[in-house]
């Protein structure tokens, strides 16, 4: 009887070794969270959860005050994701805060607080590059703001700004001269004439329109004042959690080419005819198509997107333009470099699913005309001209492939590599404040004699 005790006593401690995991075990069957990472934007945040494993959540929406709650399934709370409650900035435009628990013991419990009503898009993305599964939550907000009204009244601030500077000075060289001695002034001297500075046209053709006219007044605006600005799209290419191509001593491309696109849009705001969109005007990741529509939504006049990439050698050097093919890639190098820029979307980390009517929008980006891509060359030419004369060029002649983000097909388009990040040389030089500059007036001049050229076309641009 007791042999029979033993041998059943024995089956159960082997049925409930089979069905119990070992403490190993256990801990295989959840996620370790690698890296998290916020990104905070005007245009929306994004928060990413990098982990070994994938991860799948379920959201929902609160109100009073407004939250996002988020349940991530096969996780355990860990030193890495407590990390997330620090990296929130106070100048996020979204997120107020997060919490962070354990919910259940298979289910980790996000809760963001939001400054504002949100439409979030969560999804996961596949290991690539550098990265292993992402689970992110892009925060856009639920009524987006009008780019040309954002344009517009950026404008007015810069003028009453420009305004109030002229008084200030005019006001303190006032009040220098009556508090002068009545000595300094002789008998005869004819009275003093104060002049207003004026700046120095920077572009040909929109400064001689503007120069027979009178300024109109600040307040208010009108369709005629919206229709006669020139807008140009500046897109600093890569961004967020795409860093784009990376120099010998670490420079990101992403970086390099913000400095430069922000250092660009203060040089031709100076003219007050022209207002620049930025597709990012900070770190944060834009994809492809959204960069066109950008462009298209403001109905600008010029797009120029502005990159700094790498190449199989460091020997490789020297600035690029390229511009849009309707056919075959002008050269090898040029396809490939393409097929570089095209693959962006796959690192940065595009929600497919939200792309709505993705054969409609393709469609949409292969009608680029050859009146487009006619004029897309003559702004290389300028553009490729005038680098020519602050530094080495790769190709001489303005070379052309299918970038995708150069399929606006009502906007001249160029994609400018400025110098090969992969050269130690040319990774200096881009680091250097003084070469932007001189890249950021070589840029501005050959936009304007494309101008002087080819004036804009009459604009009927409606406000959303």
């Amino acid at each position: 009887m007791s042999a029979r005790r033993e041998a059943l006593r024995a089956m159960g401690a082997l049925a409930l070794a089979l069905r119990l995991p070992s403490p190993a075990q256990a801990a295989a069957a959840f996620s370790s969270i690698i890296a998290v990472r916020v990104w905070p934007a005007s245009d929306y945040s994004r928060v990413t959860l990098e982990s070994d494993k994938p991860l799948q959540a379920k959201h929902f929406l609160v109100e009073s005050p407004d939250r996002l709650v988020i349940d991530i399934e096969g996780l355990e709370l860990s030193a890495g994701l407590r990390e997330l409650l620090g990296k929130v900035r106070a100048d996020d435009p979204f997120i107020g805060g997060v919490r962070v628990g354990q919910n259940t013991p298979r289910v980790v419990r996000l809760v963001i607080d939001l400054k504002q009503p949100v439409a979030p898009q969560i999804f996961t993305l596949a290991p690539v590059a550098a990265y292993q599964h992402r689970l992110v939550f892009d925060l856009y907000p639920k009524q987006a703001a009008d780019p040309l009204l954002a344009l517009l009244k950026e404008k007015e601030q810069a003028e009453q700004a420009a305004a109030q500077s002229v008084q200030d000075a005019l006001g303190e060289l006032i009040g220098r001269i009556d508090k002068a001695p009545t000595t300094l002034l002789p008998p005869q001297q004819p009275p003093l004439v104060v002049q207003t500075p004026v700046p120095l046209p920077a572009f040909p053709a929109a400064s001689a329109a503007a120069a027979g006219s009178k300024p109109e007044p600040l307040p208010g605006f009108n369709q005629a004042r919206l229709d006669r600005l020139i807008v140009i799209a500046i897109d600093p290419g890569h961004g967020g959690e795409d860093p784009g191509a990376i120099g010998p001593s670490g420079l990101r491309e992403k970086d390099v080419v913000l400095a430069v696109g922000l250092k660009l849009r203060e040089r031709l705001n100076s003219n007050p005819n022209i207002r620049v969109m930025m597709t990012r005007d900070a770190d944060f990741f834009v994809p492809l198509h959204e960069r066109v529509n950008k462009a298209r939504r403001v109905q600008a006049d010029l797009f120029v997107s502005i990159h700094a990439d790498a190449f199989f050698t460091p020997k490789a050097r020297g600035a690029s333009v390229f511009v849009l093919s309707d056919g075959a890639a002008s050269s090898q190098a040029a396809k490939w470099m393409a097929s570089k820029e095209n693959a962006a979307d796959l690192v940065g980390g595009v929600n497919a699913g939200a792309v709505k009517d993705a054969g409609v929008l393709k469609a949409m980006l292969d009608m680029s005309t050859t009146a487009q891509i006619k004029d897309s060359l003559k702004l290389g030419r300028e553009v490729l001209g005038q680098i020519g004369r602050v530094g080495n060029l790769h190709k001489r002649q303005v070379e052309q492939a299918g970038f995708a983000v150069l399929k606006a097909p009502d906007v001249p388009s160029i994609l400018v590599e400025t110098a090969f990040i992969s050269n130690p040389e040319e990774e200096a030089k881009l680091r250097d404040p003084d070469y932007q500059a001189e890249l950021v007036e070589a840029l501005a001049t050959g936009i304007a004699r494309y101008f002087a050229k080819n004036p804009p076309l009459a604009r009927h641009r409606a406000l959303t």
